[in-house]
């Protein structure tokens, strides 16, 4: 049977020794991977499978992506950035709400508040924030665009769902509705929690997210992302950009699920009690979007590398929303795997090492990505904890916290430059 255009053939692929590499979700993850190692690996001949169907137009999803300035930077290398449709976050709120502690050390609202600005780390922005559709479609534009310009290397498999993997010696063997062997595959289809098959370390924090989206007042701050610590978990606003001349944030409101009665609350209850947890510098908020539900947990890989299989993004570690880094470590951990896959094949050009090379890159991957992997998982993990306990105390605990980073300007340093690039 003759190969089809979007399959490798005999005639048209690269030689045996070539890298062959199955990437198995078009995602943020997947698409960033593919089109970072189509750039930097160029002999590898790279085949991107996803179940969704190329002809199904995701420019319209809504969810709210934010983004670090270094993924931010990322894309643009990989020319997939656009950015007239994202707002740059220009400074970041996190603060305690009452019950806490106050002092007038901590400002001029009296609470703890720590603050982190692009002025004050250097930079034009510290991130930012789009829609998943803003972010995915000129990926995949971009992505297809690089397919037709190289048809004997690089493949798309839209609408071809992965039915499983099975190893090979060496290698993997990717069943697709055809079987076909690869080099290496990366699974970076990850999904959400609660649709997730359990991981080694999982939990479930019994708390669900709503998330939406907010309209400002005109004299809203603009840029200024707002994460506020209160009794039931975190709520966070995220700056997007205005719409017909409106200021706009997207929200993620975090409540423990066995005291959760917002679906039940109209808008306008909505929105009093929202406001009645936010600071005042955040102003009077417009209106509210319908909210969408989805329930919180942990659920990660001890392992990035199984083999000759590797997870990254969601596939990989699913976290809780307190600190906004789930895709971020997902671009990381792509761009960690083509860094490495690009050394060691340079050190080793032998067709008859290559699985050796492909292994070892794996174990660099593995130990690379493993401190700035596991930190935050501690971190997020510690922290969504920390909203189902009731111990006296903690909440003004944690208030002192966040004062006492504020007053400590190279901690704070420290916190800003690992929230824009991981942990390095």
């Amino acid at each position: 049977m003759p190969a089809s255009p979007s399959s490798p053939s005999s005639s048209s692929a690269p030689s045996a020794t070539a890298l062959r590499l199955a990437i198995i979700g078009a995602g943020p993850a997947g698409l960033s991977l593919a089109l970072l190692a189509a750039q930097r690996l160029p002999q590898a001949q790279i085949t991107l499978f996803d179940a969704r169907p190329l002809d199904k137009d995701v420019s319209g999803d809504p969810r709210t992506l934010a983004l670090a300035l270094g993924s931010v930077q990322l894309l643009q290398r990989l020319q997939a950035w656009d950015a007239e449709v994202a707002q740059a976050i220009l400074e970041v709120s996190v603060s305690q709400a009452p019950p806490t502690l106050s002092h007038p050390l901590f400002g001029a609202s009296q609470e703890p508040e720590v603050r982190l600005s692009a002025a004050e780390q250097g930079v034009s922005q510290l991130g930012a924030v789009l829609s998943y559709g803003q972010l995915v479609a000129p990926m995949q534009a971009r992505w297809q665009a690089r397919v037709q310009a190289e048809p004997a290397r690089l493949f798309s498999r839209f609408g071809t769902p992965v039915q499983g993997l099975k190893p090979l010696a060496p290698g993997v063997e990717v069943d697709a509705g055809v079987a076909e062997s690869f080099d290496l595959a990366v699974v970076a289809e990850g999904g959400v929690f609660a649709e997730q098959a359990r991981k080694a370390v999982s939990h479930d924090y019994q708390q669900n997210a709503w998330v939406g989206s907010v309209t400002l007042a005109e004299d809203s701050p603009p840029g200024l992302a707002f994460e506020r610590f209160t009794r039931n978990g975190p709520l966070a606003l995220l700056p997007l950009r205005p719409r017909d001349g409106q200021r706009r944030a997207a929200l993620v409101w975090c409540m423990p699920q066995a005291d959760d009665d917002i679906a039940s609350l109209s808008d306008a209850q909505r929105l009093a009690v929202i406001q009645s947890l936010l600071p005042a510098r955040v102003g009077t908020l417009q209106g509210i979007s319908p909210l969408k539900c989805f329930a919180l947990g942990l659920n990660a890989e001890r392992s990035l590398v199984e083999a000759q299989v590797v997870r990254i993004g969601n596939a990989a570690q699913t976290l809780h929303p307190v600190a906004g880094q789930g895709l971020n470590l997902g671009l990381r951990d792509a761009y960690a795997l083509v860094e490495a896959l690009v050394q060691g094949q340079a050190r080793s050009s032998d067709p008859d090492v290559a699985a050796l090379w492909v292994s070892q890159a794996l174990r660099r991957v593995e130990w690379q990505r493993a401190p700035d992997r596991w930190s935050m998982i501690a971190a997020t993990d510690f922290l969504a904890r920390t909203f189902a306990w009731r111990w006296p105390g903690l909440p003004a605990a944690r208030g002192l916290a966040l004062a006492a980073l504020q007053l400590a300007p190279p901690l704070k340093r420290a916190v800003a430059r690992q929230m824009m690039f991981g942990r390095r």
